[in-house]
């Protein structure tokens, strides 16, 4: 097979590196600037379980669109990796390049982007997946996995090769029969990300502020609000069911250490990719988690408060800007 990753950021170049680094033909579609850094060092590529790799630039093909690409050689599976915001465009151009049911693998937050691969490129086969992990971009040319899980895809003609390849190259992967209950649990963790971009505090620094946790105990609670009116069942993604996550959330911090144990383990290093976005002054994915959550809601006539409130502060967000736990939590949870 040929992995190409459309969106060469945090977790694209994790997925290829690793691919690429067993022997995998990968090509890195993204920004010219993160494409020449690789290009001139190479890829090194490292994990918080003390795998360290480095693959040189010459295992590895670049190209800054999807136009670009050297399609030559395997059978062609496009692990698409941009932010929701850019998928249907990302969509759009695979399918002027690509073939009748070429198989696109979705690893992007969110719960919507297969609905709009498949609406910008009908003819492709869009295969819905989920990314449990935090990677870190330290440099253009350094990623680092912060913190732990398997990656999960839907059923395709090729997910059993897929997953097959993916595990052999240290990817650990299942794939599963119902994914949207899986983008949903995933999505429940991935509230914590607006949290902790205002925090501007490391995950496992934010995760140990009480004050933050009730935050996001909050989001999870409408979230599972919503998802009950919806009939949506969520699958459990991280090590604690779905609906104990907010119990756990608001116990003091003397039991959350204790009983959240493996949600905490993580590298010190670790934030969220919406912090690294609003530092950076790019769009974030905030529509795609709290504004999904709000959809939901208002679809089957819940309330989303808190998540509603959480979208408008993100997007308002000035560059330098930090919350503290209590300030966050006094404006968005009525105790």
């Amino acid at each position: 097979m040929h992995f190409i990753v459309v969106g060469a950021g945090a977790i694209g170049c994790y997925v290829g590196a690793r691919l690429a680094q067993a022997g995998q033909q990968v090509s890195l579609v993204g920004r010219p600037a993160i494409l020449g850094e690789i290009a001139v060092h190479g890829l090194t590529v490292s994990d918080m379980d003390g795998f360290n790799a480095h693959v040189p630039a010459d295992r590895l093909r670049f190209a800054v669109s999807v136009a670009n690409v050297d399609r030559s050689g395997g059978t062609p599976v496009v692990l698409l990796c941009v932010k929701g915001g850019a998928t249907a465009q990302a969509a759009a151009e695979i399918g002027a390049v690509f073939a009748a049911k070429t198989v696109v693998i979705s690893l992007q937050n969110g719960v919507d982007n297969v609905q709009r691969i498949r609406d910008a490129a009908p003819h492709l086969e869009v295969v819905a997946g989920m990314v449990p992990y935090n990677v870190v971009l330290s440099s253009p040319a350094t990623v680092h996995r912060a913190t732990t899980g398997h990656l999960h895809i839907g059923p395709s003609a090729l997910s059993a090769k897929v997953a097959a390849s993916c595990s052999a190259a240290g990817l650990p992967m299942e794939v599963v029969p119902n994914m949207q209950a899986v983008q949903w649990g995933k999505l429940l963790l991935n509230l914590n990300n607006p949290v902790n971009a205002l925090s501007d505090k490391p995950l496992r620094d934010e995760l140990m502020d009480r004050n933050y946790r009730i935050v996001l105990a909050a989001l999870q609670t409408e979230a599972l609000r919503a998802m009950d009116a919806a009939g949506i069942v969520p699958a459990k993604v991280a090590s604690a069911p779905p609906r104990l996550l907010p119990k756990i959330l608001r116990l003091p911090d003397f039991l959350f250490k204790v009983v959240a144990a493996r949600m905490l383990r993580i590298d010190p290093a670790a934030r969220s990719s919406m912090w690294d976005d609003l530092q950076k002054g790019r769009t974030t994915e905030i529509d795609d988690l709290c504004g999904a959550v709000v959809r939901l809601a208002q679809q089957h006539r819940t309330a989303a408060p808190v998540n509603a409130k959480l979208l408008k502060r993100v997007q308002a967000h000035r560059a330098g800007e930090r919350m503290s736990g209590r300030a966050l939590r006094e404006l968005l949870v009525r105790t």
